[in-house]
């Protein structure tokens, strides 16, 4: 039988109940955004051949950074979550503040970068038009790093405080103003300027700000700035800053090196032509909205894994990984069947064209069991991420970046291979993350990290 926690207690049980009530807040939170970048894909679609095709290689760049903060956020959500199952509350409000100081901090390296660097390696990537486009693109967009950084780490609060169900109030208020704002500025109705591809951009930097003005008056208006003492004390503080760098310094990495290979993967498929580039821009798209539930899991694996450790219940982590895991592939598969048997009717909401349908199918088909197993695979990764071994986290992220490198390479570049096969490298990277993963929680060489 479970043990009960107190009540007001931060503590986590490893029901299925508790999974779901975090999970399901999580997903529907996703699930809000990246129906809005459909609803970006389909505004830029209608600008004509190959803008989707540059919102790929602009929206991977920009997730490189983006990624950055996520692992940020991650290693803020180990750690506050850890010191939830502690009943070290007093800590969790000095953890928040710094890591929004981090945050800043890398934003600011992000905007310097995009101006300085990302001309040179765009130059050197893709063909003119496209490099103009991208380029402008870039430097407008990149500003709504820094309100997307603090947007972040708000995640990280909620979720690790048990509070996932209050995610949805900001994710609503930046969805819907992008929607709004992508409508307008990309057509320019309703007496605003006509801006097209940039429109996108503006859209997006301004729907974050809203974002994260909306996430801290919610952070307000429900007290959790008195219950953790949020803002009691803003002085910088480098021990906790240090703890926190520590913790998410090789997720970052992993997450930037893990990205890192999509701009790459989408520069190789950018030598096959606009078509295959904007079938995979909206291969991208689909891994996102598909992946929503699979997403939320893996988050809420994080956060129960620390939990439960913090607890010093280590003996029920494996248990917990796997009912996790269950409920995740269980969710998937349900998304899972009509992708392989309306790949045509899912290819239209984008595109109404028979070069993009009939080329796009298989790839649709290959993409689809690549979810499916990214939603056990990602469970167990999490789980490591749960353990405060992040840096073994960082050593299986490389280990299968090198084996996905090289396959893309030479199956789209050095072989000219058809896209459907280099969407393959899928199932290589998520057969090969979950294999370590595994092997690795199951040795039990977690159990003495302490953080």
């Amino acid at each position: 039988m479970q043990q009960s926690v107190t009540a007001g207690s931060l503590k986590l049980e490893t029901s299925n109940r508790q999974i779901l009530s975090i999970a399901l807040p999580i997903s529907f939170a996703l699930l809000v955004p990246q129906f809005n970048y459909l609803i970006n894909s389909f505004f830029l679609s209608r600008l004509g051949a190959g803008y989707l095709g540059a919102a790929g290689i602009t929206g991977v760049y920009y997730l490189i950074f983006s990624v950055i903060g996520f692992g940020l956020n991650n290693g803020l959500q180990a750690l506050i979550s850890r010191r939830a199952g502690q009943d070290r509350l007093q800590e969790i409000g000095p953890l928040f503040v710094q890591s929004m100081y981090l945050t800043l901090i890398v934003a600011t390296v992000g905007i310097l970068i995009t101006y300085s660097i990302a001309p040179i390696i765009l130059r050197s990537s893709v063909d003119a038009e496209l490099y103009i486009q991208s380029l402008t693109f870039l430097r407008i967009r990149i500003w709504g790093l820094p309100f997307l950084y603090l947007y972040q780490m708000r995640n990280a609060l909620l979720v690790g405080t048990n509070q996932s169900r209050l995610l949805i109030w900001g994710t609503l208020a930046e969805t819907l103003s992008n929607i709004f704002l992508d409508y307008v500025l990309i057509f320019g109705k309703w007496g605003f300027p006509n801006l097209g591809f940039n429109g996108a951009a503006y859209a997006s930097v301004i729907a974050e700000a809203i974002g994260m003005l909306a996430v801290f008056l919610i952070i307000q208006f429900n007290g959790l700035h008195k219950k953790f003492a949020l803002f009691s004390d803003l002085r910088i503080k480098w021990k906790e800053m240090g703890l926190l760098f520590s913790q998410s310094s090789p997720l970052i990495m992993q997450y930037a090196i893990s990205i890192t290979s999509w701009e790459f993967f989408f520069i190789l498929i950018s030598h096959h032509g606009r078509l295959a580039l904007d079938i995979s821009q909206f291969m991208r798209v689909i891994f996102g909205f598909f992946g929503i539930f699979i997403w939320s899991f893996a988050a809420t694996t994080t956060t129960m894994v620390s939990n439960i450790i913090g607890q010093d219940k280590r003996d029920l982590v494996i248990p917990l990984i796997k009912k996790i895991a269950r409920l995740s592939v269980g969710f998937t598969i349900m998304l899972f069947i009509p992708l392989q048997i309306f790949p045509d009717q899912v290819l239209r909401i984008v595109q109404d064209n028979d070069a993009f349908i009939r080329e796009g199918v298989p790839v649709l088909r290959i993409v689809a069991i690549a979810i499916l197993l990214m939603s056990f695979s990602t469970i167990w990764l999490n789980a490591v991420t749960g353990t405060g071994n992040t840096r073994t986290n960082l050593g299986i992220e490389f280990i299968t970046i090198i084996l996905y490198s090289f396959y893309i390479y030479f199956v789209l570049e050095k072989w000219n291979l058809d896209i459907t096969y280099g969407w393959m490298s899928e199932w290589l990277y998520w057969l090969s993350m979950f294999s370590m993963s595994y092997f690795y929680m199951r040795s039990g060489r977690w159990r003495k990290k302490e953080i």
